[in-house]
């Protein structure tokens, strides 16, 4: 008891407040479908679990842009968000890979996708380590540093994307030998983009001009209705699309930072 009669209470600190509740529950159930991925690659339901790696990036596309809405954020839902992209966009994705392909190459097989796993958790980890960093040139002109993590799951799963379309056209698409030759150069492909130093777009660059967000608007509707009418088609377009952009994106890096360190290096204006 206090002096003055009243008991005596320590101050808790808050870790979590209330108005961050809804931007994590979103990265839990994001964690959620990536361990339902993991369990139905297990089971043998490749299209399942396609599905829900989608689903999970969907999610992790929602909790931040929701956070940011109701001022959310907080470094325990910035770490909660990192395990979360690391089962659903490293593990899952590997896992699904191999049990559907790699596992015909013998010791390489598992090797690429643990590789797989690990850049993706690499990058996430480089990622929270520069949270607090000032000095980012690709952040500080608006590109992303690599390909982020569930960019790369989707470069991984392509060659699902593509077997799931065009299957029903061709009954021999997924040779073993072929197949698996094929997904294990996609798999490194995108093990490599995920950790390098190579600078992609960032969504921070796309300013519609007001005469053309309407046109946006229409574009997006588009996407959806063929993400729903023909979702593998049009992911995998969508995953061959974004690796042709990264020539492009390297090639406006270097005009963006050659104009920025001109302007730097003139004499500034009276």
């Amino acid at each position: 008891m206090t002096p003055s009669g009243e008991r005596g209470e320590i101050p808790v600190r808050r870790v979590l407040p209330i108005r961050a509740l809804i931007p994590n529950a979103i990265t839990i159930a994001a964690l959620c479908a990536g361990l339902t991925a993991i369990r139905l690659a297990i089971q043998g339901n490749y299209q399942g679990a396609v599905l829900a790696v989608v689903l999970a990036g969907l999610l992790d596309m929602l909790d931040g842009r929701v956070a940011r809405l109701i001022r959310g954020s907080t470094r325990f839902g910035a770490e909660l968000d990192s395990l979360s992209d690391n089962a659903a966009f490293g593990v899952a994705p590997a896992l699904i890979i191999y049990f559907w392909t790699l596992h015909e190459l013998p010791r390489f097989g598992w090797i690429i996708a643990l590789a797989h796993a690990i850049c993706a958790a690499l990058r996430l980890a480089r990622f929270n380590a520069q949270l607090d960093m000032d000095d980012q040139p690709h952040k500080r002109h608006g590109f992303l540093t690599g390909v982020p993590a569930p960019v790369g799951a989707g470069i991984t799963l392509t060659p699902l994307f593509l077997y799931f379309w065009l299957e029903p056209l061709s009954y021999n698409i997924n040779e073993p030998l072929l197949g698996a030759g094929a997904a294990a150069i996609v798999t490194a492909l995108s093990a490599f983009l995920m950790i390098s130093n190579v600078p992609t777009f960032s969504w921070k660059l796309v300013r519609p001009s007001r005469s053309l967000r309407i046109a946006v608007l229409l574009f997006v509707a588009l996407y959806v209705g063929a993400l729903l009418e023909a979702p593998f088609m049009t992911l995998a377009l969508t995953s061959v699309l974004y690796v042709l952009t990264i020539p492009f994106s390297m090639l406006r890096y270097r005009k963006v930072r050659r104009r920025a360190q001109a302007e730097a290096a003139s004499p500034a204006r009276p």
